[in-house]
C-alpha cells in the first residue's frame, strides 16, 4: 500500500464491472444495479473473461514445439524447441540461450470490445525453465496493435528476474505495467479481438519444461464514475481467513519495493493462499532471516516481486503465485457489486480487491491510499463488509469491519478527487480470486456468475 497521494507508478483499471447476476451462471458480467437497457433487453456486459484451461483448448491454437498433456490439470509442455533465442535479462546484464516453444491462441473475438485488457496465467516453471506472454489485438477499424509482452515470468528468481516491460506503444493503446489500454476511448477506438501468445523457454540440452495450466485475459469497457449505485445487503457470512499485517514487516527486506510497509498484495495474497491449505516448507523459507515473524509474508513479497514495477503490486504475478501452490488457481477480473461478491462468499471464495481513498472516505481505516488491496472474508448482519485489511499494525487488528456503503463506492468507482483535489483514477473494481484447481460445484456455480470459468 502507498499512502501518499501521488500519481500511481501504472494506469489502474479505469471503471467498474457490472452487477451480479443473483441466480445461475451467465457470460461475463451484467452492467451496473440499475443500469437502464431498453424494455426487454438484459443490460450489456461490460466485461468479457477467456481463458485456456482444458485438453481441448490446448489442442486449439498454433503450436510450434509444444504439447498438450492430459490429466487431472491439463496444460502445455515442451515437446520438440522451435530453436534457440538468447536473452539478456536487463536487470541483471546477463545473457544466455534459451531453447524455445511457442503456443498462440485463437483468436477471440470480444464480447466487450474493450479500452482495457488484463492477461494472467498459471504456470509451473522448475528450476532452469521460464515463460513469456504476449498480446496481439485487433482494433474496431480492422488494424492490429503490435505484439505486446504482458509479462515474463518464472516462479523463482535463480534463472532470470520476473518482469514487466515498460514503453510498449504504438500511439493508439499503451501497455502500463500489466494492463493493455487504449490511449483515448473518447475516440471511439477499441480493441475488438486478441490472440494470447505463450513461449515457453528451458536451458538448452535439458529436458527440463515449463507446464502452463491456464492463459486468458480479462478485456473491459465501461463508463466512468464517481460513484456507484447503492446495493442491497443479501448475506451474513464470515470465512475463517488467517490474518496477516504487512505493518510488522516495516523495514525489513527494504530490496522488494522498500519493505513490508508496501506489502499489501502479497500479504492478502499469503492469507487466502493459506485458507485455501497452501503451506510453505522449512526449506523454502531457509533465507528469511529467523528473527522475523511470518516469514511466509516475506516470501510471498519476493517471489511476486515485478523487477520492472519495482513493486509487489503486479496483478498477474500475484496470481500466478498463488497458482505456485498445489490444487489452486488465479485470476484476475472485475466485479460489478457487492452483490457479486456475496455469492463468491456464499459459496467459500474470498477475494482481494483494489481501492484507493482518503482517510475520511472509509470510516475505521485510519489512513487514506492512492492504492492498496485488501481481502474481503465476509457480511455482517447489516451488510457491512468484512475485510482482513493489512494496513493494521498487528495480525490481531488485521479484521475490521467497514461500512458497505463507503466500501462499495471506494472499491468501484472509476473517478475521484484526490487530497489536492485533483481528479484521479479510481480502482474500478479491480479483485484477484484465488480457487481450487477442482472447485465443488457451488464455487462453479458462484464463479461464472462472475464471468470465470
Amino acid at each position: 500500500m502507498s499512502t501518499a497521494e501521488q500519481p500511481s507508478r501504472r494506469t489502474v483499471l479505469t471503471a467498474a464491472v457490472a452487477a451480479a447476476v443473483a441466480t445461475g451462471a451467465v457470460q461475463g458480467a451484467a452492467a451496473p444495479a440499475g443500469a437502464a437497457g431498453r424494455p426487454g433487453q438484459a443490460p450489456a456486459r461490460q466485461v468479457d473473461n477467456r481463458h485456456w484451461t482444458t485438453y481441448t483448448d490446448w489442442r486449439s491454437g498454433t503450436a510450434r514445439g509444444t504439447r498438450a498433456v492430459a490429466g487431472a490439470r491439463p496444460g502445455l509442455v515442451i515437446a520438440s524447441p522451435a530453436g534457440v533465442a538468447d536473452y539478456t535479462d536487463p536487470h541483471t546484464g546477463t545473457t544466455a540461450a534459451w531453447e524455445y516453444a511457442t503456443w498462440t491462441s485463437p483468436v477471440h473475438r470480444l464480447g466487450v470490445p474493450a479500452t482495457e485488457v488484463i492477461a494472467s496465467w498459471n504456470a509451473h516453471t522448475p528450476a532452469g525453465t521460464w515463460i513469456g506472454i504476449e498480446l496481439r489485438g485487433t482494433y474496431s477499424d480492422g488494424t492490429d496493435t503490435p505484439w505486446y509482452v504482458m509479462g515474463r515470468w518464472a516462479a523463482g528468481d535463480e534463472d532470470i528476474l520476473r518482469t514487466s516491460v515498460d514503453d510498449q506503444t504504438d500511439d493508439r493503446s499503451t501497455v502500463w505495467t500489466d494492463t493493455f489500454a487504449i490511449d483515448d476511448p473518447s475516440t471511439g477506438l477499441r480493441l475488438r479481438s486478441y490472440r494470447l501468445r505463450l513461449t515457453l523457454y528451458r536451458e538448452p540440452g535439458t529436458k527440463r519444461t515449463p507446464k502452463v495450466w491456464r492463459i486468458g485475459a480479462m478485456g473491459s469497457d465501461v463508463p466512468d464514475r464517481f460513484t456507484v449505485p447503492a446495493s442491497t445487503p443479501g448475506l451474513a457470512k464470515e470465512l475463517v481467513v488467517p490474518r496477516y499485517s504487512q505493518e510488522i514487516h516495516a523495514g525489513q527486506y527494504p530490496e522488494y519495493d522498500n519493505g513490508g510497509e508496501a506489502w499489501c498484495s502479497p500479504t492478502s495474497s499469503q492469507m487466502i493462499i493459506e485458507y485455501w491449505g497452501g503451506r510453505l516448507t522449512e526449506d523454502q523459507l531457509a533465507w528469511v532471516d529467523p528473527a522475523y515473524a511470518d516469514p511466509q509474508v516475506c516470501h510471498a513479497a519476493r517471489y511476486t516481486y515485478d523487477h520492472q514495477y519495482a513493486g509487489c503490486g503486479n496483478w498477474p504475478f500475484n496470481a500466478a503465485y498463488a497458482a505456485t501452490f498445489g490444487g489452486l488457481q488465479g485470476v484476475v477480473t472485475r466485479i460489478g457489486s457487492l452483490t457479486e461478491l456475496e455469492t463468491l462468499i456464499a459459496a467459500g471464495i474470498p477475494a482481494i480487491t483494489s481501492q484507493s481513498f482518503l482517510k475520511e472516505e472509509l470510516t475505521g481505516a485510519g489512513y487514506g491510499t492512492s492504492g492498496h488491496l485488501m481481502t474481503v472474508i465476509g457480511f455482517t448482519a447489516e451488510g457491512d463488509v468484512i475485510a482482513n485489511d493489512p494496513a493494521s499494525p498487528t495480525n490481531e487488528a488485521v479484521r475490521r469491519v467497514y461500512p458497505r456503503r463507503e466500501f462499495e463506492n471506494i472499491w468501484l468507482r472509476t473517478k475521484r478527487y484526490n487530497a489536492s483535489g485533483r481528479v484521479v483514477s479510481g480502482t474500478g473494481g479491480v479483485c484477484y480470486l484465488y480457487f481450487p484447481a477442482r472447485p465443488t460445484a457451488r464455487q462453479r456455480l458462484a464463479l461464472a456468475a462472475v464471468g470465470v470459468r
